[in-house]
């Protein structure tokens, strides 16, 4: 599986998610690729999308503990490693 979140993509790239991809809402697609497809998949956003994408991208791993984590450019939540383990920091606005 593979989930893309981001903040703005270009309309070429959209274009081409919506191929692949249910944009379940707003800059949100989910898809349910085979690895190899969904690595060409990711290698084509991270090389076609700018840092104001802000891409977070979750995708399924045979590895511990089941899924990889990246993001490209500012995203409104920050990834954090923990003893090998991926991790979402959630921004207190308080």
């Amino acid at each position: 599986m593979l989930v893309v979140l981001a903040n703005d993509l270009p309309p070429a790239v959209r274009g081409r998610m919506k191929l692949w991809f249910v944009e379940v809402k707003p800059n949100v697609f989910v898809s349910g690729l085979k690895d190899a497809v969904a690595n060409k998949v990711v290698d084509y956003l991270f090389t076609h999308c700018t840092v104001d994408s802000g891409l977070t991208v979750f995708k399924s791993s045979r590895n511990p503990p089941g899924y990889e984590m990246r993001t490209l450019g500012m995203t409104k939540r920050a990834l954090v490693e923990l003893n090998g383990l991926q991790l979402v920091i959630e921004k207190n606005n308080k």
